[in-house]
């Protein structure tokens, strides 16, 4: 135990060195984990020569990672998802998989030895992709979620592929395989059940308690218990871990699992990653660099070229495809996996597997550095070439533009439109006018800084101009292209914050709407209400903060841009706003004593 606790304490002290310094220089934390496993194993320092016993520990960090993101989806979600998963993920299983059994093939490798190294690298790494998009928060972006889908189906085909090994290596299938498949069916059953019946009832048992550590020992027990039974029954730990979390996705207890889990997560995927780059065999990189860098590289290209196709016929933009393409384009953990097991049954030379594994962890460490290359040089390339050309809009003499047809800005077009007041609506994301279109709305697509556009959709004629876009910089420019060419019109406003509306107040916008205040102001009245607060009490309340932090604005808009005065002039306000709250309680007291009076004296 004291040799195990000196490894996990080397671990953790090495790479809170190198994963903050690599973190520095711009590269993904998983290359961090990847090289503190390198210098710590045994092709450098030695430090830890036996990489078995921690590897099986660090398997839960995968195992924790895809409970997490079960939890995140719940099953009405995830039957979404089941055109994705099925459809997309099985056609790039099959493409790749036979592309890359060719290529074994025409190297000169017998036909199951193709076939098991073919699927077997056309898996990609679950816990080293969904880690990098996790990172970049790209889990939501299309070429994250159909990444997701694809490797939740490669998590699946792992069963039916290991089945296979010992067929391809001339043995007969195993009589039960039938009996043993039920069995699966019959567990997953059991899961489900038990996650409506007798989970949550245990859940809030150990919530009443009010024992936090109790409701952390639940929850991994849960999230292992669940792992190890999948193990036992020849599932894949990561795919039943992921099973249980969409089953407690609408738990109330979610959020609170997610909690609980997380530490534990974060620091075993760090490990896995470690014990990844630990098992790296250096000695035959250094051999053979030229053959490993290019069996990896080649590796990359085929899945990168596969993924880019199956992406398009699925309907995706190029941008979103070689992002797609250069996510998934490297080897995964399941291919270690399955090429033991081809070992085992004397199908695949130890030579060939020692040199697909180092293969696959080569490709691993390229992938951060190949997103990082799509993401600043070839998707942008690729986006700009499919720029279309701006709308021609048509000039209905309407007295309201409208530029920026996001959530704030369709708000305001529905009230005209209730009040049949017409408008003309400009949006410059191609993107949010066909997806607005979908749903009836006529918007034009084009910058409505652009002078041309302006003109065309008759901003000569138009009384006001509605300034509802995103971004701040776009919304500054095209604030002071309307104030220069069309100073009759006037502007109002949406702000993101109270300095985009200092900068809007510079340009000459006189009438300037946060887009969270007023809304913030409606909830800290429902607030005081629910205190206690008589309506009247709370009505003058928020009227008051209003008015003072209306003349606030003004006042600060001239010192803005100094910090020092800022700070200064936020503090004394709220002092000043304190003493003008307590006068006013002080006012409704003797009125409430007044009205007492009254009252007797009526009375």
């Amino acid at each position: 135990m004291s040799v195990f606790l000196e490894q996990i304490a080397l671990f953790l002290g090495c790479s809170l060195l190198v994963v903050p310094l690599l973190k520095r220089l711009g590269l993904a934390a998983v290359l961090g984990y990847l090289a503190t496993g390198m210098l710590l194993g045994p092709n450098l320092l030695n430090l830890i020569p036996h990489t078995g016993h921690i590897m099986h520990v660090a398997e839960y960090g995968v195992v924790m990672l895809l409970f997490i993101i079960g939890l995140e989806l719940q099953p009405s979600r995830l039957w979404v998802l089941r055109r994705n998963v099925f459809g997309l993920g099985s056609l790039q299983m099959v493409a790749t998989g036979l592309v890359l059994t060719g290529i074994g093939l025409l190297a000169g490798y017998s036909q199951a030895v193709s076939i098991v190294a073919g699927f077997g690298l056309a898996m990609s790494s679950t816990a080293f992709v969904l880690q990098l998009l996790a990172e970049k928060k790209q889990l939501t972006a299309r070429h994250g979620r159909e990444a997701f889908a694809i490797l939740l189906f490669q998590d699946m085909a792992v069963i039916p592929l290991l089945a296979v090994v010992p067929v391809l290596a001339g043995q007969r299938a195993h009589p039960h395989s039938w009996l043993h498949l039920l069995e699966i069916f019959v567990v997953f059953g059991v899961i489900i059940v038990s996650s409506r019946v007798l989970m949550r009832p245990v859940f809030r048992l150990v919530a009443t308690s009010g024992i936090v550590e109790l409701f952390t020992g639940l929850a991994l027990f849960i999230v292992l218990g669940i792992a190890m039974l999948m193990q036992h029954m020849g599932v894949s730990m990561a795919l039943g871990s992921f099973l249980a979390g969409v089953l407690l996705a609408d738990s109330e207890y979610r959020h609170e699992l997610e909690a609980n889990i997380q530490p534990f997560k974060g620091l075993l995927l760090g490990l896995f990653f470690i014990t990844v780059g630990m098992s790296a065999d250096l000695h035959l990189l250094v051999q053979s660099p030229l053959l490993i860098f290019g069996m990896a590289l080649g590796l990359m290209l085929v899945k990168f070229t596969v993924l880019v196709g199956v992406g398009r016929l699925n309907g995706s933009s190029w941008q979103s495809t070689v992002q797609l393409g250069a996510t998934l384009a490297q080897g995964g953990e399941f291919a270690f996996v399955l090429f033991t097991a081809a070992l085992g049954e004397n199908l695949m030379p130890e030579e060939m597997m020692a040199t697909l594994t180092l293969v696959v962890t080569v490709s691993m460490a390229l992938t951060p550095l190949a997103m990082m290359a799509v993401e600043r040089w070839l998707a942008p390339a690729m986006n700009s070439g499919e720029a279309r050309a701006y709308d021609t809009v048509e000039d209905h003499n309407h007295p309201v533009i409208i530029a920026g047809f996001g959530r704030f800005g369709q708000i305001v077009a529905r009230v005209l439109r209730m009040h049949k007041i017409g408008f003309t609506a400009l949006e410059a994301s191609a993107r949010q006018v066909d997806f607005v279109r979908r749903f009836g709305n006529n918007v034009y697509y084009g910058n409505p800084a652009n002078i041309e556009l302006l003109h065309a959709a008759g901003m000569a004629r138009a009384k006001i101009f509605v300034l509802a876009m995103d971004d701040v910089n776009d919304s500054i420019r095209t604030a002071e292209a309307v104030r220069r060419h069309f100073p009759h019109v006037q502007i109002y406003a949406r702000a993101r914050d109270r300095t985009h509306a200092y900068q809007l107040m510079d340009v000459g916008v006189k009438v300037v709407n946060r887009e969270t205040y007023l809304s913030s102001l409606d909830l800290a009245e429902k607030v005081l209400l629910g205190l206690g607060f008589p309506e009247a009490r709370a009505a003058r309340s928020i009227s008051t903060f209003r008015e003072y932090d209306n003349r606030l604005l003004l006042r600060q808009h001239a010192i803005y841009q100094d910090e020092a005065k800022l700070v200064e002039t936020a503090r004394e306000s709220m002092e000043e706003l304190e003493n003008l709250f307590e006068s006013d309680m002080r006012a409704a007291a003797r009125e409430a004593e007044q009205a007492g009076k009254q009252a007797a004296d009526v009375a």
